[in-house]
């Protein structure tokens, strides 16, 4: 029952991630980060078996961090992403694959555009404006095909995926137990959790589209 989606906006891309850890029927934790920090500007979020997406995903984690070291250069998103793929691909062909899906999220302070990655267990890898994975994937691609565009503010994708956040509260069986939201853009990666429960935390300023756009999901 992992969600795992993400959304890119203008200067940045929003990843969600649910808190909570389960096997089979069971919550065996509450507070569970499926995410890890590649580099500065570079986020991985991953779903699928308990022990191959944590080991998977440090084993990436490490060499990314290795790399900078060892050539005081950062990789950029795009060749995290390439990397992680290769990675994919070669266990995929041993006798011990991994069982995981991923989205690499980042930004390139070369180029200065965010990017977002979609890669799978058989290391297909391919850019998109939004992704999920898991049971995300059924109830949200719909809502972000037709309200994500280009451009996005920070705060209309806010919007944006509290109304994902929604749907998949009202539609699953299961407590996932809430969501952490991260963004990753020039300053680095942030949680930004705070702006997405408006219950619990001070609410974001929307946009007058995005709150009628609000409005016509709830009717």
């Amino acid at each position: 029952m992992d969600i795992v989606l993400g959304l890119r906006i203008k200067g940045g891309v929003l990843v969600a991630t649910s808190k909570a850890a389960t096997r089979g029927i069971s919550v065996i934790k509450v507070g569970d980060d499926k995410t890890r920090e590649l580099n500065p500007n570079t986020l991985m979020a991953y779903t699928g078996e308990a022990g191959d997406t944590v080991q998977f995903a440090e084993y990436i984690m490490a060499n990314t961090r290795l790399y900078g070291i060892r050539h005081d250069i950062e990789l950029s998103p795009s060749a995290v992403a390439s990397f992680t793929r290769n990675q994919l691909a070669k266990a995929l062909r041993s006798r011990k694959p991994y069982q995981v899906n991923v989205l690499i999220a980042g930004f390139d302070p070369k180029t200065e555009k965010p990017t977002l990655n979609l890669i799978d267990y058989l290391a297909s890898n391919v850019e998109l404006p939004y992704a999920a994975h898991g049971y995300a994937a059924y109830y949200t691609m719909s809502l972000l095909d037709r309200h994500w565009k280009e451009g996005m503010t920070q705060e209309e994708g806010v919007v944006l995926m509290r109304m994902c956040i929604k749907e998949l509260q009202t539609r699953l069986p299961v407590d996932f137990k809430g969501v952490y939201v991260k963004v990753v853009d020039k300053d680095g990666i942030r949680d930004v959790s705070a702006l997405v429960y408006p219950d619990e935390y001070p609410e974001a300023e929307v946009t007058e589209e995005l709150e009628v756009q609000q409005g016509e999901i709830a009717a």
